[in-house]
């Protein structure tokens, strides 16, 4: 079968090098892609926001059998919604589904509404009503711009002048446009370490029904070294997360997951496809703190290379709400991905910048933000590329994975250099 992955990130070229090991896929399609993507399908330049345009391609190539719907916005849209309007098979939840992610609000309304644990908030329309709420509970606070941001609308305020001035930059200066025009101000959740280790991320495939968790593991969002600087998409993932286990397992099945998946069916939402539970350990327990309606970015590009099952068997069963016939299977060992990005992110940056690539066995290099341009190869994005390894543990993944990105460069290269490290505890 011929199978069309729709995105232009890491993530989607970490779902198509998952797609081509299965023997039932004959040829790969990615709209819009990137130069990594090019290397192992065919890329379609079609803007994927523009949905007439896709389904224009789409009734004009029939010889696509499936079409894999990644990213946020156009989930949000609705583009699972159009294709299958005309007939086409999709991977990937509809837009009632997918504003678990699309609403920070609605997000938190609904696990209010099913008492589904996650941290005390309030929701606000009105800047001065958002402010006074903020000068009353002081900080360390967090803010969430309501809508999509790119993974960057998240302030983890540590100080009630940050506060205040993260509130301003969302509301009145539209640092997030329309997504900030509605924000939810949080508790700040604190692990029981004190330290962001006790964050997790658990994908799940689910077809409304039956929910399957994937293996774990653990983002680091800030910018910089010993998680300073501002909140990015992600700089760096590893896998398995070191708290995790069986019992804990079943009680974040039992407490969140299959809760999340009851409660979208009876609001008439019913969810089909990758369902994201960002987690938190406390001392109250685990708590959510964020859903996203599809696979993470860079959470993918460590969790799908441990996957031994036929991904394209996975996608169809979920398809065809017959999930609970399939048995997922993972590799022992650990996965590192080391995030390569352009100088200055996730401010502003300068892209087609040349790129030198010199020797990275040992490791797979995963493309985001990259080009083609004069026969030369080119950054394209604020995150350009993933170096992803493998090993019996952490530390071994994770020393491939360094040794690899130190052989890729480029004028204002930057990357993490401690992805991994903090977290061996457990």
């Amino acid at each position: 079968m011929n199978v069309l992955v729709i995105g232009n990130g890491g993530r989607e070229h970490a779902i198509l090098l998952a797609l081509k090991k299965s023997k039932r896929v004959e040829k790969l399609y990615c709209m819009k892609g990137n130069a990594g993507t090019a290397e192992i399908a065919e890329n379609v330049d079609v803007d994927y926001m523009n949905t007439a345009a896709v389904k224009e391609f789409a009734l004009a190539h029939p010889e696509i059998d499936y079409y894999v719907v990644t990213p946020d916005d156009p989930l949000a849209a609705g583009l699972v919604d159009e294709l299958e309007s005309i007939g086409k098979r999709c991977f990937g939840p509809n837009k009632r589904a997918a504003i678990i992610e699309a609403s920070k609000a609605y997000a938190k309304q609904l696990m209010k509404k099913y008492k589904i644990p996650t941290a005390e908030y309030e929701t606000f329309e009105s800047y001065e009503k958002a402010l006074e709420y903020v000068r009353k509970k002081g900080a360390p606070i967090v803010l969430k711009a309501d809508g999509l941001a790119l993974g960057k609308g998240v302030l983890v305020c540590e100080t009630l002048e940050q506060a205040e001035d993260g509130l301003k930059e969302i509301m009145l200066g539209k640092a997030f446009g329309a997504a900030g025009n509605k924000i939810v101000i949080e508790e700040c959740m604190r692990g029981l370490k004190y330290t962001p280790g006790e964050e997790v991320s658990v994908l799940a495939f689910t077809d409304g029904k039956t929910i399957v968790p994937m293996i774990t593991s653990c983002d680091h969002k800030r910018a910089f070294d010993g998680d300073e600087g501002l909140n990015t998409g992600g700089m760096g993932t590893f896998s398995p997360c070191p708290f995790w286990n069986k019992k804990l397992e079943k009680q974040v099945l039992k407490k969140i997951m299959v809760p999340t998946i009851k409660a979208l069916n009876k609001e008439g939402r019913t969810f089909k496809g990758c369902l994201y539970f960002g987690l938190m350990r406390t001392d109250k327990g685990i708590k959510v703190v964020e859903y996203n309606s599809r696979f993470g970015d860079p959470e993918t590009q460590v969790v799908l290379p441990m996957l031994k099952t036929d991904l394209m068997d996975i996608f169809e069963a979920v398809t065809e709400e017959r999930l609970k016939d399939v048995k997922i299977e993972w590799e022992d060992g650990a996965c590192v991905c080391v995030v390569l990005a352009s100088g200055g992110y996730p401010l502003s940056y300068e892209k087609g910048k040349e790129i030198t690539i010199g020797d990275t066995s040992g490791a797979t290099v995963i493309h985001a933000g990259t080009a083609v341009k004069d026969g030369k190869l080119v950054t394209n994005g604020g995150r350009v590329f993933g170096v992803v390894a493998k090993g019996k543990t952490v530390d071994e993944a994770r020393e491939k994975a360094y040794s690899a990105a130190e052989n890729i460069g480029w004028e204002g290269v930057h990357y993490r250099t401690d992805i991994g490290i903090k977290y061996r505890q457990g």
